[in-house]
């Protein structure tokens, strides 16, 4: 499959969240050793099952993940993994009309307008003390809009949100390649420019989270307000801020 690991990995709030993409290659004994080299105590799976078929997390015997629902109470020796799925392609008015940046920005508004409770869950995690692991395929759209969400709670500057997003573009060859060579194994009928750098959907250019932003603070003002409304509990915001 060529890379074998979580990829497009960094740290924000803090180094209570790791963002990253899908679990590349990893067997069992390689996710037991990334859990125990970060420290991870969650993970949040933004995939939809169908995602998750291609690239399973190996849980298998000395894992230490452990599957539960968001909110499921995990003794502390485990690795809660909350499955939160968001399936770009029934969760949007269609991934093939993205062509420009606005049009990457307003995919990324329409999940915010449409599920606010996804965006609590994918935080619930941290926001309770745990260090987590949010990702999703590549680790730059859901994983990036929730990024965003959770940097912008934490009165981070806009500058530094829209760089966070903008990094993934570094990771990005690599990720195509890989990704490109585990759906072929699992799905051989999907066309390989599908996984083409050219396609915006697969870009991660600083215009679409500028666009985000400007039109996020208009409808909804600000991210800590979004996150109350959608269900995280003052002590639950507070716990995002705390270093």
């Amino acid at each position: 499959m060529g890379a074998v690991a979580v990829l497009n990995l960094r740290s924000l709030a803090g180094g209570r969240i790791l963002r990253g993409s899908q679990p590349f290659g990893m067997d069992t004994a390689a996710t037991a050793a990334f859990l125990e080299l970060h420290g991870i105590q969650a993970v949040v799976d933004l995939r939809s099952g169908f995602e998750r078929a291609i690239v399973p997390w190996q849980l298998g015997n000395g894992s230490g993940l452990k599957n539960a629902e968001p909110n499921a109470a995990v003794p502390n020796h485990e690795v809660e993994l909350v499955e939160n799925p968001l399936d770009p392609r029934t969760a949007s008015d269609g991934l093939q009309s993205i062509h420009t940046a606005e049009d990457l920005g307003e995919l990324y508004l329409g999940w915010v307008r449409a599920r606010p409770d996804w965006v609590a869950e994918s935080l619930r995690p941290a926001a309770r003390g745990k260090r987590t692991l949010i990702h999703c395929s590549l680790g730059k759209d859901r994983t990036g809009v929730v990024s965003a969400m959770a940097l912008l709670a934490t009165d981070t500057e806009r500058a530094a949100v829209v760089a966070d997003y903008a990094a993934s573009t570094a990771a990005l060859p690599t990720m195509l390649a890989t990704m490109a060579a585990a759906w072929r194994s699992a799905v051989p009928e999907v066309p390989e420019e599908s996984f083409s750098p050219s396609l915006m959907l697969l870009q991660s250019p600083e215009a679409a989270m500028e666009y985000f932003l400007d039109r996020f603070g208009h409808e909804f003002g600000s991210a800590a307000d979004y996150l109350r409304d959608a269900g995280l509990s003052g002590s639950e915001l507070d716990g995002l801020r705390r270093r």
